[in-house]
């Protein structure tokens, strides 16, 4: 039997949905498809689903509408939309998929638990009731499935119940670094790092994904010196780090502000080739400029050929935090003329700068004009921000009219920056409004009432304050240790 035109046009569809790289050429692919009659054939359908559902680059929706227009999908295309689902922004649509699934009598197989199993994970805890997922595991058979294995492992692992993740390992006839990765993230959720690492040390095989995980264990515990140790001990066992690795090594050495160590994690990216990634990059700027050394995050920044919004706001920051505003400023009006249009961040940022250098005209001017201007939607940091710069430089009533007219609640932040302008300049009136609204939102604390006293000791009015400090003892309230309300 020869070949056919339609079998030429049928393998012609499926090279070019299986080499398709964007959603619009998926559907110029899929008209074909309709226009020629092969809108059911199995391998084209499956390519364009998988496509639309799996890539970063296709439509989850669209996978759906496919999906629904199918007479009678099988187990594979089930199993592809519950895959796209399990990494959308939906991966609880997956279950309700999977009950679809039973419904129609398809049966499951062990990806379909695999993939179920992720969705699961990444849901809230609040949509978790029990382990009736776990239940199907069993009821269908596959709970000596290595890969449906690792799925519990790593799903009780999410919800910090490493006691149950150790029962499914302990369960595993030979389990692989995968499932022993499972039980250093199990015990890592609940900041239990020596056992994580009693674990960790045990492990037969460690790959880049264990140890960037206990490396991060101890980076987001603050235990930098650990951390950065362990890394050295990977790059002496010989296993390369990844991008996450790299970026939580200079997360590291920003937090404990070790330059010497950050310039030498520099060097390695740049020998090992990872210079390249965006990502690394902002991590360097922002570990530089908090390090206090400025001429390397701008060199960073001026020798990148690719510029994320992250990139714009990290050097952004950098020249506000360093006192640099015009040039803060300037890079602002490059970033936007760039195509880059900022966010929140920026706008932070920015403000936080004119508040610092006393600009309080242009400060406010930029502020007013995050909406209007920008399409920015100012959140209550920036209100803090604003009302902090307004108050420094005693325009103590205007600071008022801005948190009282907020279209958003406001805090305790808000308003300790107005309080701390009324001390500044013994605004004796607005203070007392002042202290009467913190002390609505937060009755606990007694730094108002001292705060207020010192107002009051401030104006000469020493009845007052000797009143105030018998209030905050009749209420119980107490100062909260460390905190203090000057200089915010």
């Amino acid at each position: 039997m020869g070949i056919t035109k339609s079998n030429i046009l049928a393998a012609t569809l499926i090279s070019l949905a299986e080499n398709c790289t964007t959603m619009r050429d998926l559907k110029r692919i899929h008209a074909g498809a309709i226009r020629t009659g092969f809108h059911f054939h199995t391998i084209i359908l499956a390519k364009v689903l998988r496509f639309a559902a799996v890539s970063p680059s296709g439509d989850i929706h669209y996978a759906r509408r496919l999906f629904d227009q199918m007479p009678q999908p099988n187990t594979f295309f089930y199993n592809t939309l519950i895959r796209g689902y399990s990494k959308s922004e939906n991966p609880s649509c997956s279950i309700g998929l999977f009950s679809q699934m039973r419904r129609d009598y398809v049966d499951p197989d062990g990806f379909t638990f695999t993939f179920l199993l992720k969705s699961r994970s990444r849901m809230n805890l609040e949509l978790l009731v029990g382990d009736e997922i776990h239940g199907q595991v069993l009821k269908f058979g596959f709970c000596s499935y290595l890969f449906v294995q690792n799925g519990l492992i790593h799903l009780y692992a999410t919800r910090g119940l490493p006691s149950e993740s150790h029962r499914v390992f302990d369960e595993i006839e030979d389990p692989d670094v995968v499932s022993w990765s499972g039980l250093v993230a199990a015990h890592l959720k609940i900041s239990d790092l020596d056992e994580a690492r009693s674990i960790f040390d045990r492990m037969p095989e460690r790959d880049v994904v264990s140890w960037t995980s206990m490396i991060s264990g101890y980076s987001q515990a603050k235990q930098s010196f650990e951390a950065l140790d362990l890394f050295k001990e990977m790059r002496i066992a010989g296993v390369r780090p990844d991008e996450v690795t790299m970026v939580t090594v200079i997360s590291t050495c920003t937090e404990v502000g070790d330059l010497d160590a950050g310039i030498s994690i520099h060097h390695y990216i740049e020998v090992n080739g990872f210079g390249w990634m965006i990502s690394l990059c902002n991590a360097l700027i922002d570990m530089y400029a908090k390090c206090g050394f400025f001429e390397g995050a701008r060199r960073i920044f001026e020798n990148m050929k690719k510029r994320s919004l992250i990139t714009w706001n990290s050097m952004i920051s950098a020249y506000a935090n360093h006192g640099d505003v015009e040039e803060a400023i300037e890079l602002f009006h490059k970033m936007v003329n760039s195509g880059v249009f900022p966010d929140g961040v920026t706008f932070l940022a920015l403000l936080a700068g004119y508040t610092h250098k006393g600009l309080v005209e242009e400060g406010y001017a930029l502020f007013k004009s995050m909406k209007r201007k920008y399409g920015v939607e100012a959140g209550v940091e920036h209100y803090g921000c604003t009302v902090d710069m307004l108050g420094k430089a005693g325009r103590l009533k205007q600071a008022y009219d801005l948190i009282v007219n907020m279209p958003i609640p406001s805090n305790d932040v808000v308003w300790g920056a107005l309080l701390n302008g009324c001390r500044t300049y013994g605004d004796v009136d607005m203070g007392e409004l002042v202290v009467k609204k913190l002390l609505e939102l937060k009755p606990e604390e007694g730094g108002y009432y001292i705060l207020l006293s010192d107002i009051y000791v401030a104006a000469g009015r020493q009845i007052e304050a000797i009143e105030m400090r018998q209030k905050m003892e009749a209420k119980g309230a107490t100062k909260t240790p460390g905190c203090s309300w000057v200089g915010i």
